[in-house]
């Protein structure tokens, strides 16, 4: 099996993305993840470029990924040795330096504005120059595959000219994500044609057309053996070749996994749901359901004949285990449901029920009504399952809220300036015990974090014996829809919240009051977490 290499360029054209701005600390937390998943190159961004890539090459943590610093080949009227920001790259003393240069004769002369014989000594000398200092070259051919469109032997001897350099990898870049793989794969033969080994050959893509993983793909199959990419797809534009993908793809399916083999083996690739997920918890963004392999919708079977095949067979719906990747399967609940989804997930929650049980016929109606009035339990499992527990008598009896009152106060403080503050109190019943707990909005900042804040804050301060199971909980995302218009118009709220280990659970509340609606969410949160982890009742 020959081996194809993984490039992660998440630290440097992940950062491109619009909204993305990586702190030093980001940096180091991702890095140590990519290094845990087994990719073999880490590209840790432009040393020179920005405070944050200078400081960050200061302190790069250890990984067996072998770091990489990005650059530029020097600039013409410059040499080598005196082109400070070539200097900049080289000093950051990684074992591995990538060199982007143009391999398309328009850019060379419209956007460099040289010559193309130029732009040749400007690669040869530069990649020569990193070899002679002892590190590791790759050179990635920018705009490679719309020059080789526009003027293929310019463009391949440009990669020949890296190559014979002493480049350990050529890269052929699709920068403007406009190549359809069919061109990849020629392209990539071609290349190989010239005398440059598919082992030396890579292929960087970007997903303008929604072909970036497709196009790296078609690399692979055409010779090539090194990809780059990014966690979760990030990138300029509309991405990068998504990593979280392609991964799982050359593992899992032919003729891929007859033929290569990873760093990534499949107790690394269990770990990959969890690592994509906490990229998107660095970025403070919600995960993207619908995403390949890990996403929290990937696995999810609401239709009833779906369900009720999945109970016979998993293979019928799904390409691949959910647990081969760190995911798991879902079975919602909706008004579309029927018994098969209803038992699937009722075993999910160890709640065993005979197939002919009236409560199933019960629970079902149950679930129709609500969600004609806003609920969504397709969405709020958790929710979900404490509503099949109370209709099955199963549900146990920890607290009881006996009223709770939130007063939202807006005036001016010392600066004069006007300010809202909110003040939420809770009454709760724990056995023989009452329990009034009292919390104000005000973060540690002095900012008021609103309402719904402060009773959540008041209903989680103190739950007696509870409070221990609690305290590693924390809210990290928030939905609020109107479900109807007019004056009669409901308020649904479905809540993310998330524990010390990771594991994350959604519910629902409906009112016509969005802090009652909140409230419900956030009471059935606790109410499942407690279930969750064992807690007695009283």
């Amino acid at each position: 099996m020959e081996q194809v290499y993984l490039f992660d360029t998440t630290l440097r054209d992940g950062q491109q993305t619009q909204g993305v701005d990586f702190s030093s600390s980001d940096k180091t937390r991702i890095a140590i993840a990519l290094d845990k998943l087994g990719v073999d190159y880490i590209e840790g961004g432009w040393p020179g470029a920005n405070p944050t890539d200078s400081e960050f090459f200061k302190m790069t943590p250890k990984t067996k990924a072998t770091f990489t610093a990005f650059g530029m080949t020097k600039r013409s009227g410059f040499s080598v040795e005196n082109d400070d920001v070539l200097s900049a790259v080289i000093n950051a003393n990684t074992k591995a330096v990538c060199l982007v240069g143009k391999a398309h004769d328009f850019h060379v002369r419209k956007a460099l504005g040289i010559t193309l014989e130029d732009n040749l000594h400007n690669i040869r000398e530069s990649i020569s120059y990193l070899v002679s200092k002892g590190r590791e070259a790759i050179f990635d051919c920018e705009h490679f595959f719309d020059g080789f469109n526009d003027n293929p032997d310019y463009a391949l001897l440009v990669a020949k000219t890296a190559y014979e350099a002493g480049a350990r990898w050529v890269v052929l870049c699709d920068t403007n994500g406009g190549t359809m793989p069919q061109t990849v794969s020629a392209a990539t033969e071609a290349v190989i044609f010239t005398g440059i080994p598919g082992s030396h050959i890579g292929i960087h893509a970007h997903n303008d057309t929604e072909h970036a993983v497709a196009n790296s793909l078609a690399a692979i199959e055409a010779g090539a053996r090194h990809i780059q990419g990014t966690l979760n797809g990030l990138g300029e534009r509309c991405g990068n070749a998504n990593l979280v993908s392609i991964i799982p793809t050359l593992l899992l399916k032919e003729p891929y996994k007859s033929k290569y083999k990873l760093n990534v083996d499949l107790e690394k690739l269990s770990q990959l749901t969890s690592i994509s997920r906490a990229l998107d918890d660095v970025l403070n963004r919600v995960p993207l359901k619908q995403s390949a392999y890990v996403g929290a919708s990937a696995f999810a079977h609401k239709a009833g004949l779906h369900a009720s095949a999945i109970l016979k067979s998993p293979e019928t719906y799904e390409h691949v285990s959910p647990d081969l990747v760190g995911n798991q399967r879902v079975i919602p609940m909706s008004n579309q449901a029927g018994q098969s989804n209803l038992r699937m997930r009722l075993n999910e929650a160890n709640l065993s029920v005979e197939k002919n049980d009236p409560n199933l016929l019960q629970i079902l109606d149950e679930i129709k009504r609500r969600e004609d009035q806003g609920y969504a339990y397709d969405s709020a499992q958790a929710s979900f399952e404490l509503l099949a527990r109370q209709h099955l008598g199963r549900m146990p009896e920890f607290f009881e809220v006996k009223r709770y009152k939130v007063t939202v106060e807006r005036r001016k403080n010392k600066y004069n300036k006007m300010v809202s503050i909110s003040e939420a109190v809770v009454v709760t019943q724990i056995g023989d015990k009452k329990v009034l707990s009292v919390s104000e909005s005000m973060d540690d900042s002095g900012s008021d974090r609103g309402p719904i804040n402060a009773l959540s804050m008041a209903l989680a301060k103190d739950l007696g014996p509870y409070q221990h199971i609690i305290d590693d909980m924390k809210l990290v995302d928030f939905k609020v829809r109107i479900t109807d218009g007019g004056t009669e118009a409901v308020t649904r709220v479905i809540i993310d919240c998330e524990d010390g280990v990771g594991k994350r659970w959604s519910t629902v509340g409906v009112s016509a009051n969005i802090v009652d609606a909140s409230f419900e969410a956030f009471l059935d949160a606790i109410q499942w977490k407690l279930i969750r982890d064992g807690a007695s009742s009283l």
